[in-house]
């Protein structure tokens, strides 16, 4: 008897860690729909925004939610990240991520805006982009990202679930860091946000 509540108390915090978690995501969804629907701070040319129904995204993936290793990259070097423009904004490579999806171990660089984080209100932010094997087919052609905050120890949380496109892959009068060749993943990346042929731009 013992044993069966200890196992419907193990579920029972798995579903509900499950539920919190895709709760999670479909908010971070809802909340990105809400910026592009609005004119203000949508990167849509309005004649876009007359038939947008939402961006599409793959399926809510637990999988891809990662407790990675991070190690704080100290006297990092800065320097000049390339753009989709001539723009070249100062960043440095703030720590590395380390982790293993179905059984291979990736690293990832995390990168620090030094414009933004002279900002109180993006001080502890960190920027992640990446490339994946779904880029041109089921997801951007290049790349997506994921915001991040600095962590307080040497675990940090990667959620591909909340991977989001460039701004540029909507409108050309936007400016946007192209993603670093050292952070391409050689696997599928099936989550985030997905290729939207009818609003995304060659």
């Amino acid at each position: 008897m013992k044993k069966i509540l200890t196992l419907c108390l193990v579920f029972y915090t798995v579903s509900l860690y499950a539920q919190s978690h895709k709760g999670e995501i479909v908010s971070f969804q809802q909340e990105l729909n809400v910026q592009f629907i609005d004119p203000e701070t949508s990167p849509l040319h309005l004649e876009d925004l007359e038939t947008f129904g939402g961006l599409d995204f793959f399926t809510i993936d637990e999988n891809y939610r990662i407790e990675a290793d991070f190690e704080r990259v100290e006297d990092a070097i800065p320097f000049e990240m390339k753009t989709t423009t001539s723009r070249k904004p100062i960043y440095e490579i703030y720590g590395i991520a380390s982790f293993v999806i179905d059984g291979i171990s990736f690293q990832l660089n995390i990168y620090q805006s030094h414009s933004a984080r002279k900002l109180k209100e993006y001080k502890n932010n960190l920027f992640l982009p990446f490339t994946d094997l779904t880029n041109g087919k089921t997801s951007y052609k290049g790349g997506r990202y994921i915001s991040l905050e600095i962590p307080e120890g040497n675990q940090i949380i990667i959620d591909f679930n909340k991977a989001y496109n460039p701004y540029c892959a909507y409108s050309s009068r936007y400016s946007c860091p192209i993603v670093p060749e050292e952070n391409h993943l050689d696997m599928e990346i099936t989550a985030g946000v997905k290729h939207s042929s009818s609003f995304e731009k060659e």
